[in-house]
């Protein structure tokens, strides 16, 4: 019987023309400009500013469950992990000591191995291990944590290099030994290519002798202690044959056994960080021998008979080929923000409906739905919410379908995508929190964490500004400029109300800071590299964030032109026209500097943003329940639910019972 059956739609995918080519409106909004479509219609069924629903609204929220999830692909892609938030493993436990919800997270992950079945089936499809990543995070974000260094950091690896299928690895699949991935050290995080951790090949005995040489080598935040059973891990290090460093790879090192630590190993807990616990250490080395198969060896480089050997061309390819599931990592990570942000949005949402406070008139209560300065902000984090997701889809897909002729610029849209999504969860998740008050900070109403446990999301597999400087730097030097179609006419002829337009202007300002950043290069001082990158570094990176908000418009765009049925498109178009408004806010000035938008059209901007707000602050639970969070989850959470006061008494009650 399958984990997870997909409930019926009445609403599957059907063709429709892209939404791109219309231009939709709000209730009440005309413009002679541009001709109506489906999109346009007010929704029926609309239910303002309440929690019952209708059936249009249960149909429309089904088929952004069917865009959001995959569409086809739902079931298999998301249906187990959702699953797993209707189980008592994954039941919402806050207030639980530190040592105890790291021994849950790995009871957790055990829990996942158990249901999986093919444990190295799930390491070579990144998109289900993403989609797993995406659920988990919800409940446990260091669950997550431990599966994205299980099952794609480490069993990946293995998987991935020479010798896969002669190496014994039940012991992983079954999780008897849990993997984990020892590459970052206590002096060399971003600059990871230049670690100290050596191997060096003892010809004598044909063994690699593992040696931490410094204090500033140790192995820094592997999750490396005997929490959660005996342990083996991939180290990073680098291989020395007769004295030749040969770059970074990978050895296959057992860490402990049931009676604890391995001789030669030193681990030690790190103090207790923010976030989610995990059993983060230092750990080091004091000449380990390992035997020869240790090396993963590959096109990177191999021992042969005749010494070593290698198929590429220099040691820092030679390093991003042994460590290449880290661009899987920032999938996982990305996914882990997305989940985290509809999660916070579905808690947030269904409180301003549920809680009432007093209106303007004697005796009067409304919900904080009602209120624009509250739905407003919620609205945003919507849009933001949707066009995450579907940008997560768009570089997922980049990913997993590359070959040898786009990988660079898959790799670097899953980089761009990873910054972008991450610092927007936790700008989201924080506004989630302050919306519901001081109730918002008990662990206990599903908010309070999911911010901090971001900060790892945001530092993992590449700190962004990094990842961004990086991506920034090819972009400008490597990367060809893309020729977008654009509208006929002078600005003064094109509407606020056109997703055309918006997308223009998004794609305006991405070029106009890359000019500026090309600029900078070209005027820097010559004969000094760092000198001209640090001229034009800040605007590098603005160019880096245009782009991702232009590929995360497109990716929203695009789905509402998959949609089928009138209303679950205009929701969608109206969430990508206030996401666009928004995001074009920063660059007005510029746009009008240049000529790309009219001083009536920067001033019309903000009644355009509150215009979009209006029609869609009826259908923030429409927008929500698309979300598709199970309801043990939900009924967990009592900010969640109508009685929350009642749940939350409840609670202090039980806690003082016990």
């Amino acid at each position: 019987m399958p984990l997870y059956q997909a409930p019926h739609r009445p609403c599957l995918y059907g063709g429709g023309s892209h939404v791109i080519a219309h231009a939709p409106q709000a209730p009440g909004h005309t413009d002679t400009d541009h001709s109506s479509s489906d999109a346009d219609a007010p929704l029926a069924g609309s239910a303002p500013f309440t929690a019952s629903r209708t059936d249009a609204q249960d149909t429309a929220a089904s088929e952004l469950t069917h865009l959001l999830f995959d569409r086809d692909d739902r079931t298999r892609l998301h249906g187990p992990w959702r699953n797993l938030l209707t189980t008592e493993m994954f039941r919402h436990r806050p207030g639980l000591p530190a040592a105890r919800r790291t021994a849950l997270a790995y009871d957790r992950l055990r829990f996942v191995n158990e249901l999986v079945g093919e444990p190295a089936e799930l390491a070579r499809d990144v998109r289900l291990l993403a989609s797993l990543h995406e659920w988990t995070g919800v409940v446990d974000g260091a669950a997550g944590t431990l599966a994205g260094i299980h099952y794609n950091l480490f069993l990946g690896s293995l998987l991935d290099h020479d010798r896969s299928d002669e190496r014994d690895l039940s012991e992983f699949l079954s999780m008897r030994r849990t993997g984990t991935f020892l590459c970052t050290e206590l002096a060399h995080g971003n600059d990871a290519a230049a670690l100290r951790t050596t191997a060096e090949l003892d010809r004598r005995t044909d063994k690699f002798v593992l040696n931490t040489p410094t204090p500033g080598a140790q192995k820094f935040m592997p999750n490396t202690s005997t929490t959660g059973g005996p342990k083996t891990a991939l180290v990073a290090a680098r291989l020395v044959v007769d004295g030749t460093d040969h770059g970074v790879f990978l050895f296959l090192t057992p860490l402990s056994d049931p009676a604890g630590t391995l001789p030669g190993i030193r681990i030690r807990r790190l103090p207790e960080r923010t976030g989610h616990p995990v059993d983060h250490c230092l750990t080091s080395f004091d000449h380990v021998r390992l035997p020869r198969e240790a090396l993963l060896e590959g096109v990177h480089g191999r021992l042969a008979s005749g010494g070593f050997e290698s198929f590429l061309g220099n040691r820092r390819k030679r390093f991003l080929h042994a460590l290449g599931r880290v661009t899987a990592g920032k999938l996982c990570m990305s996914a882990a923000a997305v989940g985290v942000t509809r999660a916070a949005l579905s808690i947030a949402v269904r409180y301003s409906h549920h809680r009432h406070i007093s209106a303007s008139r004697t005796g009067e209560r409304v919900p904080l739905a009602r209120h624009r300065s509250h739905h407003g902000r919620l609205l945003e984090g919507l849009a933001d919410a949707y066009a995450m997701t579907f940008l997560h889809r768009r570089a997922l897909s980049r990913w997993a379908g590359r070959d040898e002729t786009d990988q660079a610029d898959a790799e670097r849209l899953v980089a761009i995508a990873k910054g972008w999504i991450t610092w927007q969860a936790r700008a989201v998740t924080i506004e989630c929190r302050e919306r519901c008050g001081a109730q918002g900070l008990f662990p206990v109403n599903g908010l309070a964490d999911h911010p901090l446990n971001l900060e790892g999301t945001i530092t993992a597999e590449g700190d962004n500004l990094v990842i961004w400087l990086k991506a920034a730097s090819e972009m400008l030097f490597h990367r060809r400029t893309e020729q977008r179609p654009r509208l006929d006419g002078p600005p003064e002829e094109q509407s606020l109300t056109d997703p055309r337009f918006l997308h223009d202007l998004l794609a305006d300002a991405e070029g106009l800071w890359r000019e500026r950043a090309r600029g900078a290069v070209r005027q820097g001082p010559s004969g000094d590299p760092l000198g001209r990158w640090n001229g034009a570094s800040s605007a590098a990176v603005e160019m880096v964030r245009a782009h991702a908000v232009l590929q995360a418009a497109g990716s929203l765009l695009e789905a509402a032109g998959h949609a089928d049925g009138a209303a679950p498109r205009q929701l969608l178009v109206w969430l990508s026209r206030l996401f666009m408004l928004r995001h074009l806010a920063p660059h007005t000035g510029d746009l009008l500097a240049e000529g790309r938008m009219t001083a009536d059209q920067v001033r019309a901007l903000p009644g355009s943003v509150d215009e979009v707000i209006a029609g869609l602050a009826p259908h923030m639970m429409t927008l929500v329940e698309a979300f598709d969070l199970p309801g043990e989850f939900l009924g967990g959470i009592p900010l969640a639910n109508a009685a929350h006061e009642t749940r939350f008494d409840q609670i202090v009650d039980t806690l003082l019972s016990a």
